[in-house]
């Protein structure tokens, strides 16, 4: 059992509109391997995957942690791990579990999508059912976050492998894209260069995408991705389309030489959203929970570099950053995410990382 540690917060925001964002907080599990993703997989559970390459149950009540069996080997090296967990769209009837990881070793690895069926502390069966090609020999920029569709194909963000850059425009390729596939990790069909190019590819020109989330209102995808030094982006991604990297960006080499001389160009989408100096943006979640209503709809990012989240408010197309949250536990947050209560998780990347719940107080709630 872990210690439990409440602290009561109140938040009064001088912006525009009435919001009520008292919360209070709660450290509901600590000196947690790098937590890097949590998905609820029960009435008051959650299964959390830490970089390290570990598999545990969380009660989202007592924060009592329970280790899972049966979780694929993967290359733990600098960024390199356990990135993602999802479950199946119809989880409580087949109990699938799917894992985006780093498959392979130092001369040959890339981000592959592992999937198996939980039965109680054990994933049974986990095979791997999807691998990027080419392979590389650099332990960075993997990508590797996963979204469902409204239809039921699953969503793959890959990165560029850092000294790879110019695969992110390569269509031969799925270095630096998001792939859509299907639920058995086949070429989802209907993909806009299967004739053309990989029959994976949904969309290209991405550096390290961190963030991947599907609105279920509007059926937006969006995802942020990292930049160099600055021009973290935000964006909408429509199949197809051409996000521009390495050919155009708003960030530069951290040597300090420019990129490209180009922010836009013809034929290529620009970000909803950019961020100069980098934010260092980590996981996507929009939220539709009822104990914050007044934030229904609303994007939130988990930063690395400014160890907070950012509230995004969107419109259409159109994205507006809102307000910074919970940057009072100075803790690079790896990933932020739900449950069905609408409570919010926090997940701190460290050696003795935390998961903190951010809820509200009934009296508090509003209606």
């Amino acid at each position: 059992m872990h210690t439990v540690r409440s602290l009561l917060l109140m938040l009064v925001i001088g912006l525009a509109g009435p919001l009520h964002a008292d919360y209070q907080s709660q450290v509901l599990a600590e000196n947690i391997d790098h937590p890097w993703s949590m998905v609820q997989i029960g009435e008051r559970q959650g299964l959390v995957a830490t970089r390290v390459g570990q598999l545990m149950t969380l009660d989202l009540d007592s924060g009592e942690t329970e280790p899972v069996t049966g979780g694929p080997a993967t290359y733990v090296e600098s960024q390199g791990g356990y990135f993602d967990l999802t479950l199946h769209p119809q989880f409580s009837v087949n109990q699938r579990v799917y894992l985006a990881l780093a498959d392979g070793g130092p001369e040959a690895n890339g981000t592959a999508i592992y999937m198996g069926t939980l039965r109680d502390r054990a994933i049974e069966g986990m095979q791997r059912i999807f691998r990027v090609s080419p392979s590389k020999d650099t332990p960075a920029h993997y990508g590797g976050k996963l979204a469902w569709t409204p239809e039921g194909d699953l969503l793959l963000t890959t990165g560029d492998g850092f000294e790879y850059r110019e695969q992110a425009q390569n269509l031969q390729g799925q270095l630096g894209k998001v792939l859509r596939m299907t639920e058995n990790g086949e070429p989802a069909p209907g993909n806009p260069f299967a004739e053309s190019g990989d029959p994976y590819i949904y969309s290209l020109g991405h550096r390290n995408p961190q963030g991947l989330a599907v609105d279920p209102v509007t059926q937006n995808i969006w995802m942020h991705e990292h930049g160099p030094r600055g021009g973290d982006e935000l964006n909408l991604i429509s199949m197809g389309a051409n996000y521009g990297w390495p050919a155009t960006s708003f960030g530069i080499n951290y040597s300090g030489a420019r990129i490209s001389p180009l922010t836009s160009y013809e034929g290529i989408s620009p970000p909803a959203l950019y961020f100069t100096p980098s934010i260092g943006p980590s996981h996507l979640l929009i939220y539709q929970g009822a104990m914050f209503p007044e934030w229904q709809g609303d994007l939130f990012i988990s930063t690395l570099v400014d160890q907070d989240v950012k509230r995004i408010e969107v419109d259409g197309p159109t994205a507006t950053l809102a307000e910074s949250l919970f940057s009072e536990f100075n803790a690079r947050i790896r990933a932020v995410t739900t449950d069905d209560q609408g409570a919010l998780y926090l997940l701190t990347d460290d050696a003795a990382g935390a998961i903190i719940k951010i809820s509200r107080p009934i009296a508090s709630r509003v209606d």
